[in-house]
């Protein structure tokens, strides 16, 4: 009997030349070896705030980042009220984002800090809030105030005391950071209100504690122009050989000044410097979050169906709204200003990606309708969250309890799950928002592709082969020909099935107006597109009293490739892609249901989750 080696050796030597080399050349078979495009979808959240937050701390919550990073990568934690809670499904990455604005001091002012009561405006505070009731009420707000007007005692301001609570900061975020599981990226929010409107950004580091300790963050008591705050973030890049990015949020509480025309510092238009200063530090709009979604608003897009999607439009900190400023806040008519802006200075400030993030303060990152943890600590669930007071805002402007959106998340599409490369990936805004669903979204444009790349089990193959993804570029269409956009839509595994798939598309005419138009370009059932474009409704299955609902419409998977019809090669334009789910109970009817409540019959009870691509631009 042979032995079992030169049974071996002769099986190898019947192999053809030809198969030798096959077997040699092995790794040539694979088609992935390489393949170097970002293939995997991180779910996160830019903007999640904790105790160390002045204002999170003062209405109650108590979580530190290391508990919010622990709730974000899948543990079960005890809320700020007591409560265990758990995601569904672990987030792959976070940023806490705290405000630097008093960054860490409530904490120590409640705690007694030595250091900050030898100041007797300080012990005070201290004194009346460990009494409790009004008096304590009265004097967190006065602590809140103080930091908003710009009247903070001195030793606020100290720099050894900030600089103690920034280094403890950044080390909680290197200590929860493991590259490849899950990624703590370091961040913190400049929250700048000039006259009260909202001008915020989150900062969001590509580097680790060790570079970012060396530069304390920026804060709105230095400076509340954006300009200032971009010099700081070229200082800190210069200073460590770091990097940072920033993302803007919530310019529908911006009273017209998220997206100016006109800079209000100069009083001037806005210039090409001003321009291209934005376009390198703001890559990336947070588009959706729990004040409300900032995709479009019904006056601007009056055309559009699903225009009014959790609108916040009664006014900034300070002023009501009037309805020109709607114009400078919304991320659709901005991405549209943007085209223009371009045609007259060269660049465009306004050509960025679209996140979804929470805006939480609770320490927990929670987005799902039946998973919702609300603001802050006082509209953690209870039977009367949805009836209170969430916000007041000004003398004449109040948000309801009922009126905080569940929303949103950020997706990635990285290579690896490490800092840099999801730094990486905002950078090129291959990123995209959801209002708390997780839909995978693919989205491409080109000039040759064909409805069989719609049709492959890989549509990234293609989409990186033949053209760019989200976040990228078009310029110089080929002779006769028009753009193709390849798009797929999956639904979250633990949501609803998907309705429909839009391209919305904006562009500069040659008289130098701009223009949109909603396409509805695939969609579940057998439904059909009237002569105006519009599609019917999908159909509704919620069952609002048991907060439930029938997948039994909707498909789990919509791909198609749409060809431009109105497409003018001489027309800068951008596009970008809308998926919405069939509907599905929101928040309040899961409130309704677990607490047998009779609400308000202006409370919505029903929701369309939705995701947002970035855009892809075309240049002539």
């Amino acid at each position: 009997m042979k032995s079992y080696l030169s049974q071996c050796l002769l099986g190898l030597l019947a192999v053809p030349l030809t198969g030798i080399a096959s077997l040699v050349m092995a790794s040539s078979y694979s088609p992935y070896v390489s393949t170097d495009a970002p293939m995997r979808l991180l779910w996160g959240d830019t903007h999640l705030h904790t105790g160390l937050s002045l204002d999170a701390r003062a209405f109650g919550a108590t979580l530190s980042p290391g508990q919010a990073y622990r709730f974000a990568r899948g543990e079960t934690i005890t809320s700020s009220r007591g409560e265990r809670v758990k995601l569904s499904r672990p987030l792959d990455w976070l940023v806490v984002a705290d405000h630097s604005d008093g960054l860490g001091a409530m904490n120590e002012v409640i705690a007694g800090n030595p250091r900050l009561l030898s100041d007797p405006r300080v012990k005070d505070w201290h004194q009346r809030i460990r009494r409790g009731g009004e008096s304590a009420f009265a004097a967190t707000m006065e602590v809140i105030n103080s930091v908003v007007n710009g009247s903070v005692p001195e030793v606020f301001l100290d720099k050894g005391f900030a600089q103690t609570i920034w280094d403890d900061y950044v080390t909680y975020a290197d200590q929860y950071n493991v590259p490849g599981s899950f990624s703590a990226i370091i961040g913190y929010e400049w929250t700048s209100v000039p006259e009260g409107n909202n001008l915020h950004r989150n900062i969001l580091y590509r580097d680790g504690a060790e570079k970012a300790a060396k530069v304390l963050p920026f804060t709105s008591m230095q400076s509340d122009d954006p300009q200032d705050l971009w010099a700081w973030m070229q200082g800190y890049e210069r200073q460590t050989g770091g990097e940072v990015l920033a993302i803007a949020h919530n310019g529908n509480m911006s009273n017209g000044l998220m997206f100016p025309l006109i800079n209000p510092e100069t009083n001037s238009p806005v210039s090409a410097a001003y321009a291209s200063e934005r376009a390198r530090w703001e890559p990336v709009y947070e588009v959706t979050q729990i004040k409300g979604d900032g995709e479009t608003h019904p006056y601007l897009s009056t055309r559009d169906e699903f225009a009014d999607y959790e609108t916040w439009d009664k006014g900034s900190f300070a002023r009501l709204k009037q309805p020109h400023m709607l114009q400078y806040e919304y991320a659709r008519e901005a991405l549209k200003n943007g085209l223009k802006l371009e045609e007259k200075l060269g660049v465009n400030p306004y050509k960025f990606g679209m996140i979804g993030s929470t805006d939480s303060h609770t320490g927990l990152a929670t987005a799902q309708e039946n998973n919702f943890f609300g603001k802050h600590a006082g509209m953690e669930p209870d039977e009367e969250r949805w009836k209170k007071s969430l916000a007041k805002l000004g003398d004449n402007i109040n948000y309801m309890g009922w009126e905080q959106a569940s929303s949103g998340y950020a997706a990635v599409w990285a290579k690896d799950n490490a800092r840099e490369a999801i730094f990486d990936a905002f950078k090129r805004r291959e990123v995209y928002a959801t209002t708390g669903s997780r839909i995978s979204l693919r989205f491409f444009a080109g000039w040759e592709f064909s409805a069989k790349d719609a049709e492959s089990y890989s549509v990234a193959e293609s989409g990186y082969r033949k053209g760019v993804s989200m976040g990228g570029d078009l310029s110089a269409a080929p002779m006769g020909k028009k753009p193709s956009l390849l798009i797929e839509a999956i639904k979250d595994p633990l949501s609803a099935k998907l309705d429909r798939v839009q391209v919305v598309k904006g562009w500069l005419s040659a008289t130098g107006e701009t223009h949109e138009k909603v396409y509805n370009v695939v969609w579940s059932g057998e439904r059909e597109l009237a002569t105006d474009g519009r599609l019917a409704p999908v159909g509704n299955t919620v069952d609002v009293k048991n907060a439930s609902w029938l997948d039994s419409i909707g498909e789990p998977r919509l791909s198609t490739v749409w060809v431009d019809p109105d497409f003018d090669p001489k027309q800068r334009a951008f596009y970008y892609v809308r998926v919405l789910e069939i509907p599905t109970p929101r928040w309040t009817a899961y409130d309704a249901k677990r607490y047998k409540q009779s609400m308000h019959t202006k409370v919505p009870m029903i929701t369309q989750e939705r995701a947002y691509s970035s855009p892809i631009w075309y240049t002539p």
